[in-house]
């Protein structure tokens, strides 16, 4: 490690690699310095595009001179046990969301880097997003009052033909779920994280346009522990796909976020006196003082802001702000909404602690 600088290692060249490749190239505090896949000519080529080393075998990709972190770019069910074999070398694990495709496997990849003196984190990268942190920075300061209601939405589109590109995609082993665990996963996470913890959901799950394990279509009425309702919505059979939502509502205020991009902020503090039957306003009509962030510079620019974080983070030698234990929720409630569907009743949260 270099002494402003953190070297960064990449294993899974698909399709997520250059992603990440960009990020840290782009990060002020990283530097790529080899790539691994099992497949020579991914390797080759992602290698090739950044003019590091690459190689095949896993053991020897470990071992290369300067590698502080590595970014685990797998299928989720691979996560936690490449990710532990990265601690047990000494190096620092940044695994790409889920954490894993089941809490124990979770628990283990946790437990794995805390007993190596690692740092674990995962990929939330909408987090950074500069209007979500502005409505959290608003929800923790009060703004919204009692929260009342949190909907997230993820409807995309995705044919057979994707599903059938890597052996893993739609399978319960590898990619663990669907729409939710794949794709939904990532407003999942900024519901919880804005609204507080779920404590029960209730959900109904199904397959209906693809020939997949998993699902394709999923509803969930989650019951937070400050009392406020939510709703998920996740589905890849949605033609031809939708900007992924996210509507949060307290008793003061509401902001309404359509691919991070804050659309419309409504608070009592600014609108004053409100009659009783409230106010009719077009949806994306900002309020003064509540206008959207700029565009983001580049297509990867919040795995960048991840990328910035992590590496700081071991510079700093403390928590990145996305930690495995933090992505254990996320991955809770999609497990909570799979056993609601698959038993018929609702399932508490506790069930998994």
């Amino acid at each position: 490690m270099r002494s402003n600088s953190v070297g960064f290692g990449i294993i899974g060249c698909g399709v997520i690699a250059p992603t990440h490749g960009d990020a840290i190239t782009d990060a002020p505090n990283a530097h790529l310095v080899a790539v691994c896949d099992i497949d020579p000519v991914r390797a080759q080529k992602i290698g090739e595009r950044y003019d590091v080393p690459f190689y095949t075998d896993q053991a020897a990709f470990l071992a290369h001179p300067g590698l502080d972190v590595v970014n685990i770019l797998l299928p989720s069910g691979f996560h936690s046990t490449v990710g532990a074999a990265v601690a047990a070398a000494g190096k620092h694990v940044l695994v790409e969301k889920p954490i894993d495709v089941s809490r124990e496997a979770a628990l283990k990849l946790i437990e794995a880097c805390e007993a190596a003196g690692v740092k674990l984190g995962v990929i939330s990268q909408h987090r950074f997003a500069p209007d979500i942190v502005k409505v959290k920075k608003a929800i923790d300061a009060g703004e919204f009052g009692p929260m009342v209601l949190g909907e997230a939405s993820t409807k995309w589109y995705r044919s057979q033909q994707y599903y059938d590109s890597g052996e893993w995609r739609g399978t319960k082993a590898l990619d663990g779920g669907g729409a939710l665990m794949n794709q939904g996963v990532h407003y999942i996470d900024l519901l919880q994280w804005l609204l507080g913890p779920v404590e029960a959901i209730t959900a109904e799950v199904r397959t209906v346009t693809h020939k997949i394990e998993v699902e394709d279509l999923a509803i969930a009425i989650l019951r937070f522990a400050n009392g406020a309702l939510g709703s998920i919505t996740g589905s890849t059979a949605v033609f031809p796909g939708l900007p992924e939502t996210l509507a949060i509502h307290g008793e003061d205020a509401t902001a309404l976020i359509e691919k991070d991009v804050l659309k419309g902020y409504y608070s009592k503090a600014e609108l004053g006196e409100i009659p009783s039957y409230g106010i009719s306003q077009k949806v994306g009509e900002m309020q003064a003082g509540q206008k959207p962030s700029d565009p983001l510079p580049t297509p990867h620019a919040l795995h960048t802001a991840q990328i910035i974080d992590f590496a700081e983070a071991v510079l700093e030698d403390r928590a990145p702000a996305i930690t495995g234990r933090d992505a254990l929720r996320p991955l809770e409630i999609i497990l909570a909404i799979y056993r609601s569907a698959a038993e018929n009743r609702e399932v508490r949260l506790d069930e998994f602690r």
